[in-house]
């Protein structure tokens, strides 16, 4: 069985924001660049790395080739990398430079080694309802996700959610499919048309205990 991909939302990434944990998103990745901190460490050129940590920074690059944007130098006439915020790690300088060494091997954004997943193009609101104990938590996940990956994220909340039936409307949910998959839609673009408060429209996912605690 082909093993989904993880998603993750900008809130999540933006959690990732110190030199010691640092993650960026781009071109709809996202990336632990925390060892690239490590090994560079003290280095000049991961300010503008840092500067980012915890954002997007997708307009750094080409979203076709998925390189660095490059421009024509205005005083080399050479293709160059645009690095308006500063040149960074694996970027060559523009000119002769004796210190600079041209193989380092593949670039960071390049290297499916700092992956660790995904990052979502919507995110939703969700009311996560116990109904043996009445307590509810809002989370908020990823529009891609399936109910299985959303019950892993809930796990924190109860670690005896595998014992219980997710339903909305009465319905028992496909945990293989996504909330949109499982008739919830998502109604924010008719909300804001009509100006209303998201929260007080988010759908809710109530569990309902199968008297069954081996599964936790």
């Amino acid at each position: 069985m082909t093993e989904l991909p993880k998603y993750f939302t900008p809130r999540e990434v933006a959690a990732h924001n110190t030199a010691d944990d640092l993650w960026v998103s781009f071109l709809g990745k996202v990336c632990d660049l925390t060892p690239l901190m490590k090994q560079y460490k003290g280095d000049a050129l991961l300010l503008p790395i840092i500067e980012c940590a915890g954002k997007d920074i997708s307009c750094w690059f080409d979203p076709e080739t998925k390189d660095v944007l490059r421009y024509i130098h205005p005083l080399t006439n050479c293709v160059s990398y645009y690095t308006p915020r500063g040149r960074f790690v694996h970027i060559p300088p523009t000119g002769p430079c004796s210190d600079w060494a041209s193989v380092h091997g593949r670039p960071w954004w390049r290297d499916e080694l700092y992956k660790v997943g995904l990052l979502s193009v919507k995110t939703r609101w969700i009311r996560v309802i116990n109904t043996l104990t009445s307590q509810e938590q809002h989370l908020e996940v990823c529009s891609e996700e399936t109910l299985a990956q959303i019950l892993q994220r809930y796990l924190h909340c109860n670690s005896h959610a595998c014992s219980y039936t997710w339903k909305h409307d009465g319905a028992s949910l496909d945990m293989s499919r996504t909330l949109t998959e499982n008739n919830i839609p998502n109604d924010d673009h008719q909300l804001e048309q009509l100006r209303l408060d998201h929260s007080l429209f988010t759908p809710a996912i109530l569990l309902h205990f199968n008297d069954d605690l081996t599964e936790g």
